[in-house]
């Protein structure tokens, strides 16, 4: 069993191997320019990396990033294989990063709050107390009360 720091490592050192050979060592049309690498983790026995990546575009070009990924999953494993030095060469999985649309999601949720504010603020610039601008009970408002019940008995 690897230390964690030691994991850590080899789970950036992957990170650069792959979205270097990514940028300039593969000639797959499906990945182009248009793939980030996110993050990388790797197994404490260091034997399986799992690498995310985000991909700028629609579902089709996910799809075929996906597809590119996966046919180019042995020329990246060699690769890292050679810069890491290690007695076994980890298997790499590609998951799509959900940060993107995670992030997207808390943004319209975020907008459509901030809309409600708006409407809010709207409908109560013009409003007045129910009660008046302080509900609550003083001392002084109790004692005018008993005094108003003493004059009138």
């Amino acid at each position: 069993m690897a230390d964690n720091a030691r994991a850590k490592r080899l789970a950036d050192l992957i990170r650069e191997v792959v979205a270097q050979k990514l940028q300039r060592g593969i000639k797959d049309p499906r990945l182009g320019s248009h793939i980030t690498i996110t993050d990388t983790r790797v197994t404490g026995d260091l034997r399986e990396a799992t690498v995310f990546y985000t991909v700028y575009g629609g579902d089709e070009e996910r799809a075929a990033a996906a597809a590119g990924l996966e046919s180019a999953k042995g020329i990246l494993r060699s690769e890292v294989g050679r810069a890491a030095g290690v007695k076994f060469t980890p298997t790499l999985a590609f998951v799509a990063d959900a940060l993107p649309d995670t992030a997207k999601n808390i943004e319209d949720l975020l907008d459509r709050a901030r809309q409600s504010d708006a409407k809010v603020r709207e409908a109560s610039a013009g409003a007045a107390y129910a009660g008046g601008a302080d509900p609550y009970r003083k001392p002084e408002d109790d004692e005018e009360a008993d005094e108003t019940d003493d004059a009138a008995e």
